[in-house]
């Protein structure tokens, strides 16, 4: 690149973190660009909290403030519109698989096509020039030659690698995560310092406000259906299986002189099971559409430990590969909760991801 300037394209979503990232970048002599997506095609009558959501009208805002930090941090910023691109790609699938009595993990996909996909692709296409891109997610990349590593972030409490384990060596080449080895206190304190207006912004919470998903489903995709005891039993009614998920306790409408919890959700009969805790232990599970970024299928079994949704701290276990029919089961060393279709099992060895797959189910 001779004496030119690294050129970094920041996604800035008009939070704290992607803006400390930028921040920290420009202190690192990057020549630095601001890049948003446009991804919000819904009413705009929908009044959202005060921390905002990844889809919902308050993107608007979300991106003002974004400009208003690059202005702060005189960078070039552009707004991408990736409408068309999250509509098929991630609300579809969003409603596929809740149809399916499964539970999505719309994250993973949005960083897997659009953010480290879309994003970068049509931003080029558009003339807007840059070498790598870089996000405030808490990770940290390694690179040994032609080797990448993606491992978690120095903050355990902070680590996304759950979200990020879809990205191919090719994006994890080009790609940038400024806040690895800090802890969120102390982006903070760097936002303050430089008087920065996403400083004390409360993050993301949720994918989307409102009714939640529920309102991405036409009234005849929500249809009643019984909720069930594991004998059989009819309990009660539901509204529409895309309103349930596995380990769910809270609103199921049912009257039990014990806590109940949503233990299987079955779409071919339009029915919500329900059980005791203890209904919600598993052996293990059987996971597909693998990706591997430095650990390809084996052929013989392997240990690993395993994270089963984002707030699950990982366990031990076996991992069971089959590369004919191109699924993993994994067998852990202790029974676990809530084993969930659809969400996504992340493997790591170490501090190191090795890959993962689509939870398909319990075993």
């Amino acid at each position: 690149m001779g004496n030119r300037r690294i050129k970094v394209a920041v996604g800035l979503s008009g939070g704290v973190d992607s803006s400390v990232a930028a921040a920290l970048l420009c202190r690192k002599g990057y020549d630095v660009i601001g890049i948003a997506m446009e991804i919000y095609n819904g009413p705009e009558g929908i009044r959202e909290s005060d921390i905002h959501t990844c889809y919902g009208p308050g993107e608007k805002e979300d991106t003002e403030t974004a400009a208003l930090v690059c202005e702060k941090l005189g960078l070039p910023f552009f707004v991408i519109d990736l409408r068309e691109e999250f509509n098929k790609y991630v609300i579809d699938y969003l409603k596929k698989e809740y149809l399916s009595g499964r539970t999505p993990n719309p994250c993973v996909v949005c960083n897997r096509h659009l953010k480290f996909d879309f994003l970068l692709g049509k931003a080029k296409s558009a003339g807007i020039d840059f070498d790598f891109f870089a996000t405030g997610h808490y990770a940290r990349i390694d690179r040994f030659g032609e080797k990448i590593l993606l491992r978690k972030a120095s903050d355990p409490a902070k680590d996304q690698t759950y979200f990020l384990y879809r990205l191919t060596d090719t994006q994890l080449s080009h790609a940038l995560f400024p806040l690895g080895h800090l802890k969120k206190q102390k982006v903070r304190e760097i936002a303050r310092d430089l008087g920065l207006i996403t400083a004390e912004r409360p993050e993301s919470q949720n994918f989307m406000t409102g009714e939640g998903y529920s309102s991405l489903f036409h009234p005849d995709e929500q249809r009643e259906g019984d909720i069930v005891s594991e004998r059989g039993e009819i309990l009660g009614k539901h509204g529409g299986i895309v309103n349930y998920t596995v380990g769910q306790r809270r609103g199921l409408g049912v009257a039990s002189s014990s806590r109940l919890y949503v233990t299987r959700i079955d779409a071919s009969r339009n029915q919500i099971v329900v059980g005791d805790r203890k209904d919600l232990f598993s052996e293990g599970l059987i996971a597909s559409d693998l990706s591997f970024i430095t650990h390809p299928i084996q052929d013989q079994p392997y240990r690993a430990k395993v994270k089963i949704r984002f707030r699950h701290t990982e366990v031990p276990a076996t991992v069971f590969p089959n590369e004919k029919d191109r699924i993993i089961k994994v067998i852990f060393d202790r029974p676990q909760t809530a084993v969930t279709p659809g969400q996504s099992v992340v493997l790591y060895s170490g501090d190191a991801v090795l890959g993962g797959g689509t939870i398909e189910q319990a075993v």
